[in-house]
């Protein structure tokens, strides 16, 4: 039997009789926003799952640990208990969302290295931008974790245009987050799906990713159902 232990915008947390052990439910809701716009989009939880549970196994092949342990069901999974580390990471190949708008690059525009950002993950607040001296203020990191943190970023990164380059998709840009084990292990955690990416096609500029909902341009059950069999094709 599990217990509901967290719901948030698109997923739901159980506890299962291993306290180390945590069942994961992906909702069929999509919101942009910070919460305030939301939609009820059938399937797109199966997607989600289905997604972020490929891409959670190639990332542990290329020995990027993860909290994820295995696909349950259409739209559930298992992972370890973390204790969630209140940072969004934010890598960014090409200009994209909010920092278009913030600092005046123009969309597309590529970063040579890779841009880093930190966010606070706190929706009352609405996500601000900190550096490293907050987050070691704040007792969120401390030095030598924000290192690791950025090392892994890069290397989920490259790990990640790897599998986006056969599918013929640019990977804009993506957001991570990561916790801790009982032994203090940073791990990967959340989900990487196209909630959570921006992702282009190469040759069309067609968006695979929740843009299509946050612009109003398409469904987007149908750009996830669609970047889904394109991942699946070059398995």
């Amino acid at each position: 039997m599990t217990t509901l232990l967290y719901e948030g915008k698109s997923k739901r947390m159980y506890e299962t009789g291993d306290p180390f052990v945590l069942k994961v439910e992906y909702k069929d809701e999509v919101t942009a926003k910070n919460g305030s716009r939301h939609d009820f989009a059938p399937g797109k939880g199966r997607l989600n799952n289905l997604i972020t549970s490929n891409i959670f196994e190639r990332l542990e092949a290329a020995g990027i640990p993860s909290h994820f342990i295995e696909t349950t069901g259409e739209a559930t999974q298992i992972v370890r208990r973390v204790d969630m580390i209140p940072m969004e990471i934010v890598v960014r190949n090409l200009a994209a969302g909010d920092i278009t708008n913030r600092l005046g690059f123009k969309k597309g525009e590529e970063f040579a290295p890779p841009l880093i950002e930190f966010f606070l993950k706190d929706d009352a607040l609405h996500d601000p931008l900190i550096n490293r001296a907050h987050a070691i203020h704040m007792k969120i990191a401390t030095h030598d974790e924000i290192d690791e943190l950025k090392k892994r970023a890069n290397q989920i990164n490259v790990a990640l245009l790897d599998i986006m380059e056969p599918m013929g998709l640019k990977l804009a840009d993506f957001k991570i987050e990561f916790g801790r084990d009982r032994k203090g292990n940073i791990l990967l955690a959340d989900e990487i799906s196209p909630d959570t990416c921006r992702i282009w096609d190469a040759a069309t500029g067609e968006n695979f990713d929740k843009d299509v909902y946050r612009e109003g341009t398409g469904s987007v059950v149908d750009a996830y159902q669609k970047f889904y069999e394109k991942m699946e094709e070059i398995k």
